[in-house]
């Protein structure tokens, strides 16, 4: 009975998770499966918890889209119903968001989040690691921990997703996890070192074990700059945009999903505004101009220096021979540390509140740029702009919110969405992708640009 069940879910499944175009009516394949459950318990051998759970297994697994309530599992006739309203089961996601000295992970049920923890990682431990990719067995292992304490079962995951990192440019949607993929992130192929490439990796290791597909959703490398907004004043020398994309696409796409738009059929001015600070220009669901938030592009932010007249940088440059310290400049020393010692936003604003004249200067300038270049990304839009969204940690600050809706609520209306949804904008690709609303990409290995395509 067992193997029945299973061959006829992969056959009603088509395995790919797509009900194929000729199926059995609903109420056939509720009696079908009420009537496997009916049998068993007759054989008086449902009392064995690994037949249970065997079952329960195959038929969330290729028949998602059915609903087994947990208190009448194995209560024979009418234990298994079709989800709520006789729709689509929600899928099951985890993510997997890897920081500095921690992981950010979560398992969501349709847009639903069930769980979310933020696992630590022993900053003299990861030391030890003489490269990122190398940290892999230490943060599984912890994140297993983590999973195991909160009872949360893999095996019922129907997709996992890594965030990207270490990857070549590509354009922005969600990526199926292969070995070129792998290949990139262990080793960081495009030059930039960080946690985030563990992502794609530690996923892959739960997807391959468990047998289900793996993604990554906007990857930081998400490029669709115009050549125009590629180029700059030197041969030889082009930009290389580095932005929040996953938070700032998924951002576009919630607001224009409340108000019943498509993100395809709308112009915005995106922003993340947090330890880092992306400004971009969104054209007809395509990120078509943004600032590199690695390359020293765009506002100062807590611990980036921003854009820097460029003689000026050339001139500290020559008087500064550390070029490891000059380099931190742009994502770990400037902007906020440079200035005031810390980075810190609520401290500088108290500071700033207390009366400290050059802690006030820095948060007024900060909100001067970020008001500039958004102005610049408005030019860009030709004006067409239906809307300027704020997104990231510090927007809970009230007057900085108040502060750029009265100087740029001229060009759209502004709308603050404090905070990000990285973990959700990763549960929501796979899910669209699953849902067949997306089609996943593959990763080439091959640059969405090279400088041979400019030059000729």
């Amino acid at each position: 009975m067992l193997f029945a069940l299973k061959v006829f879910c992969r056959h009603y499944s088509n395995i790919d998770r797509q009900p194929p175009s000729k199926k059995l009516s609903d109420e056939k394949t509720v009696f079908f499966f009420d009537l496997c459950l009916f049998r068993i318990e007759k054989k008086a051998v449902l009392e064995k918890e690994w037949i249970k759970e065997k079952l329960k297994s195959e038929v969330l697994f290729y028949c998602p889209f059915y609903k087994i309530e947990a208190s009448n599992f194995g209560k024979g006739h009418g234990s298994v119903k079709k989800a709520a309203g006789v729709k689509q089961m929600d899928y099951r996601i985890l993510t997997i968001n890897p920081g500095s000295t921690s992981t950010k992970v979560g398992c969501f049920e349709g847009e639903k989040e069930i769980f979310t923890v933020n696992v630590s990682h022993d900053a003299e431990k990861l030391k030890e690691f003489s490269t990122i990719s190398s940290q892999l067995p230490y943060r599984k292992e912890t994140i297993l921990a983590a999973l195991k304490d909160a009872d949360v079962d893999l095996s019922t995951i129907d997709a996992f997703v890594g965030r990207g990192g270490g990857l070549l440019a590509v354009e922005g949607g969600t990526y199926k996890v292969g070995p070129v993929l792998l290949d990139h992130a262990e080793r960081g192929a495009n030059g930039v070192q960080h946690p985030a490439q563990l992502g794609s990796q530690i996923a892959n290791e739960f997807a391959q074990q468990y047998g289900k597909p793996c993604f990554v959703v906007n990857p930081p490398d998400t490029d669709e700059l115009t050549l125009c907004a590629r180029m700059t004043g030197i041969k030889g020398v082009y930009r290389n945009v580095h932005l929040h994309a996953l938070n700032l696409k998924e951002t576009a796409i919630r607001h224009s999903q409340m108000n019943g738009w498509k993100y395809e059929d709308k112009n915005y001015i995106v922003c993340h505004i947090g330890g880092g600070i992306s400004i971009s220009a969104h054209q007809k669901g395509r990120m078509i101009d943004g600032n590199d938030i690695v390359g020293g592009e765009g506002p100062m932010a807590p611990t980036r220096c921003g854009a820097v007249p460029a003689a000026e940088m050339i001139r500290y440059c020559f008087a500064n021979e550390d070029r490891k310290a000059v380099s931190a400049l742009c994502t770990k020393t400037g902007g906020f540390v440079s200035h005031l010692g810390t980075s810190d936003a609520l401290e500088v604003t108290r500071r700033a509140a207390e009366g400290d004249k050059k802690a006030a200067l820095i948060w007024d300038t900060m909100i001067y740029q970020i008001i500039r270049y958004i102005g610049a990304m408005a030019g860009v839009l030709h004006g067409e702009v239906d809307g300027i969204l704020l997104g990231g940690g510090m927007v809970h600050n009230k007057d900085l919110v108040a502060r750029i809706t009265d100087s740029c609520s001229w060009i759209a209306p502004v709308s603050a969405y404090p905070g990000e949804f990285e973990l959700e904008a990763m549960a929501a690709g796979a899910i669209r992708v699953l849902k067949g609303e997306e089609t996943a990409k593959e990763y080439t290995g091959k640059p969405r640009w090279t400088p041979d395509e400019i030059e000729g």
